[in-house]
């Protein structure tokens, strides 16, 4: 049974200046707690919605209403933040899209939320494997049909000859999406910040991460295809509708944004985190509530297969406790054989890389590290409360792979 927000798949688009409030009340009719988070919206802690951390979880019955600033342009989305490898496998998150006074003039400013689905033999959503160990400590929960805005290789009609913004978002929870695009494009903006303009035609998109892209259509038909197989998968198209007239944006040389300052890193606080568990692991055992238990029994008995630091995910635990304004470098290690979309709440981060040096150009809520990686995380924390650090891998959050960065 699907589960979603106002009766439609995606949830409804959410589309707001910057700077404007957003006013939505959360009405749970669902038949166990919720909660929404919105995914990249640096706002206040109390709004985040990651049940007990930021507030207690919405009960069945009961209603709470968010209400926010956003403060930053860009592609953003929402979604489920309670038993939530769950909730958004079956449906429960939507896109938020943040307008800023400059945006580029476009015919057509496309919302394309890619999700992958498990179903069973009669094609239905295959609930009996909900919480499958095997899937927890290994790639996450992976389907096997592909949509696009809750649709099968959907043809989307546009103008001919028109420019187009498309704003691509992983809703999956846990595949790698390898896209494939039928001819070039512009890269405009990743987790909705502004990059420098790149030509991609083929791009990883892992889960939770967005990429803008501005698409100049010059045929009847624009495919996007699904490589991460051994077998091409088609996505979805563009298609010339010639019912909807004729192109009209001015299709003017698109800019680089202004370079954004680093903060000084000389005296920024360190936190290492080592990242350990799963199939194929070296973690031997872990601490879970205080207590030292091997890996079997956390297995067995929890369900509890990762670890930061030694220490199997909660919300009690402590990463680290900053400062307000205090400059940190989370320095990640995945010491693990599976990929991690490290996702951090209430911040936008730069990525370096610590052998080479070499600094993203711009800012992201959601990095992608591949097995035997490092990588540094570098933000101001200049929003206080208690802040999740988690891998959005869903199942790998849920057997352990998350902590709490508090800022005071």
């Amino acid at each position: 049974m699907l589960w979603t927000y106002n009766g439609a798949l995606p949830g409804p688009e959410l589309r707001v200046k910057q700077g404007e409030m957003v006013q939505a009340e959360l009405i749970n009719a669902l038949p166990e707690p919720t909660s929404i988070h919105w995914h990249g919206i640096r706002l206040s802690n109390g709004m985040d919605g990651v049940s007990m951390l930021t507030q207690p979880p919405v009960a069945a019955g009961e209603r709470f209403q968010y209400l926010f600033v956003p403060p930053d342009a860009g592609t953003y989305w929402y979604h489920s933040h309670a038993k939530t490898w769950q909730q958004m496998a079956r449906g429960l998150y939507g896109p938020l899209i943040v307008e800023g006074p400059d945006e580029p003039s476009v015919d057509h400013d496309v919302v394309v939320m890619i999700d992958d689905w498990r179903l069973n033999e009669a094609g239905q959503l295959d609930e009996a494997s909900f919480g499958r160990l095997h899937d927890w400590a290994h790639g996450g929960r992976l389907g096997n049909w592909l949509t696009v805005n809750g649709e099968s290789n959907p043809s989307i009609g546009i103008k001919g000859q028109s420019r187009v913004r498309l704003r691509l978002i992983n809703a999956a929870n846990a595949r790698i999406f390898r896209l494939q695009l039928a001819n070039p494009a512009t890269q405009y903006a990743l987790d909705g910040f502004r990059t420098p303009l790149v030509t991609v035609q083929e791009f990883e998109l892992a889960p939770a991460q967005r990429i803008d892209l501005i698409v100049d259509v010059t045929s009847d038909l624009f495919t996007v295809t699904e490589i991460s197989t051994d077998e091409p998968y088609p996505a979805f198209a563009l298609k010339v509708d010639a019912t909807l007239g004729v192109a009209e944006a001015a299709k003017a040389t698109l800019s680089d944004p202004e370079p954004e300052s680093l903060p000084d890193l000389a005296t920024a606080r360190r936190i290492p985190l080592h990242m350990q568990g799963g199939a194929m692991g070296n973690l031997a055992e872990a601490s879970l509530d205080g207590v030292m238990r091997p890996i079997r029994e956390l297995a067995q008995s929890y369900q509890k297969v990762w670890a930061f630091n030694g220490v199997v995910g909660n919300m009690k635990d402590r990463l680290a406790d900053l400062k307000l304004g205090e400059t940190a470098i989370i320095e990640i290690w995945n010491d693990t054989q599976w990929p991690h979309a490290m996702h951090l709440h209430g911040f936008h981060f730069w990525v370096r890389d610590p052998e080479s040096g070499k600094i993203s150009a711009s800012r992201r809520d959601t990095h992608l590290m591949h097995g035997g990686e490092r990588a540094e995380l570098i933000f101001v924390a200049d929003n206080p409360g208690l802040w999740l650090l988690h891998c959005h891998m869903l199942e790998h959050h849920a057997a352990g792979m998350g902590t709490v960065i508090q800022v005071s």
